[in-house]
């Protein structure tokens, strides 16, 4: 029997949406029922502070939530939450700011009166599962972060860096694999920064990951977005030593290609770094994709800036690549800066985005005629370890490796792969 109905709203990063699985996986045990907005008792609002635009997302989502008809507790949480709590409440009389995230479930369950036996008194479900049940969840080994850049709030609102204890994450990749689940996807704010003890030492993310695949019997690892400076000779050796069992793929953000523009942003390498750090890892991992973000119209960012920045992109030769144009934040050094015009801002990102477009192109055309693993993750869909989605035979199995050979290439970069005898495989 339900215990009530809960509804959620998650704006916001990837980790964002793995703490949102946590709650919803506490909840779910709890014997909570899922629904839509308007039939929820309860509404969970996962926030996102990032940008000025992503706040304003998040008050616009909170307004909605609190005006429904059924008037429902509508509980926020995340970096706006914690930011800005006071003016949160402030919306209306059903909403409830939960600064931390592993009170949310206790909160949750509190006002729908369930039982509270299963709560501890710190707020949290006690004996919760992790985000586990998808072929790709997500576990989050890291949280906050040391950096200062100019546009970001975030350092704020999640404090400095800290790492989740190994032992903690050992458990959380096991029980994501005896859910079914057959990739596992690291992720944390500054993921780069995890620092855990192993063997008796205090290691870093290379270790963590050899660590993972001796304990564990997940089949493959991806590590999520990480900062130039954190991509060693280290990490690159254990993602060679082990091309199967670690997607080829890494997401090295960037943030723009000029060197005054990086300065202005904070940023502690210039391209000539990050050019370096491309180098190595093309040498070091066979077949690795690369990917990356960057921020279009950043305050004081000039003709020639953009140029610079787009001309790098270029010579990188991203396979994927976000873009963003840049929005203003308020309580960061970069929104006192002089900024640059929208409908300039919107034409950078325009073509930015068209240059995306053609370098994802050229990268999947490049996969023609390559044997490529491919986790296919529903009937007729599957994605490589280099983060390109493929369309493949329907008759192969959901849930499973296959190795497929690319036929052809879309023009947005989809895949197609042709089935083989030997198509389902164990790694």
């Amino acid at each position: 029997m339900s215990v009530g109905k809960v509804a959620f709203a998650n704006l916001g990063c990837r980790v964002n949406r793995v703490e949102i699985d946590v709650i919803a996986s506490e909840l779910e045990r709890a014997g909570c029922e899922f629904v839509g907005e308007q039939d929820a008792d309860v509404i969970v609002v996962n926030s996102c502070a990032v940008t000025g635009e992503a706040e304003a997302k998040t008050r616009k989502a909170i307004r909605h939530a609190a005006s429904l008809p059924q008037v429902p507790i509508v509980i926020a949480t995340g970096c706006v939450a914690t930011l800005f709590g006071g003016e949160l409440e402030a919306i209306g009389a059903n909403v409830r700011v939960v600064r931390s995230k592993a009170k949310v479930s206790g909160e949750v369950l509190r006002e729908l009166g369930a039982p509270e036996g299963g709560v501890s008194d710190e707020g949290a479900v006690l004996d919760a599962p992790s985000p586990t049940g998808r072929t790709r969840p997500g576990i989050k080994i890291q949280d906050g972060c040391d950096n200062r850049c100019t546009y970001c709030i975030v350092w704020k609102a999640r404090g400095r860096s800290r790492s989740v204890p190994v032992e903690d994450i050992v458990s959380s990749v096991r029980e994501a694999v005896g859910r079914g689940a057959r990739e596992v996807v690291l992720t944390g704010i500054n993921i780069g920064r995890f620092r855990g003890e192993i063997e008796g030492a205090v290691r870093g993310l290379p270790a963590l990951l050899e660590h993972l695949l001796g304990a564990t019997d997940v089949e493959r690892l991806r590590v999520t977005s990480i900062e130039p400076p954190d991509v060693t000779d280290e990490l690159l050796r254990v993602m060679a030593s082990h091309p199967e069992r670690i997607a080829p793929f890494l997401h090295i953000c960037l943030q723009s290609g000029s060197d005054a523009t990086l300065a202005r942003m904070g940023r502690v390498y210039d391209t000539a770094f990050y050019r370096d750090v491309v180098r190595r890892s093309r040498e070091m991992v066979p077949g690795l994709a690369l990917g990356t973000d960057v921020i279009v119209g950043f305050p004081g960012e000039t003709d020639e800036e953009f140029e610079d920045s787009l001309a790098f992109c270029r010579e990188m030769d991203f396979s994927k690549m976000h873009v963003f144009r840049y929005s203003q934040r308020p309580g960061t050094p970069a929104a006192e800066m002089e900024q640059v015009d929208a409908r300039i801002k919107a034409e950078r990102g325009r073509r930015m985005r068209a240059l995306a477009r053609t370098m994802r192109l050229a990268a999947a055309r490049r996969l023609v005629g390559t044997e490529q693993l491919v986790l296919v993750q529903a009937a007729g869909a599957g994605v490589t370890g280099g983060l390109f989605d493929v369309v493949v035979d329907r008759d192969i199995e959901p849930d499973t490796f296959a190795r497929l050979t690319v036929s052809s290439a879309a023009a947005d970069g989809t895949l197609f792969a042709t089935m083989r005898q030997d198509d389902s495989v164990a790694i």
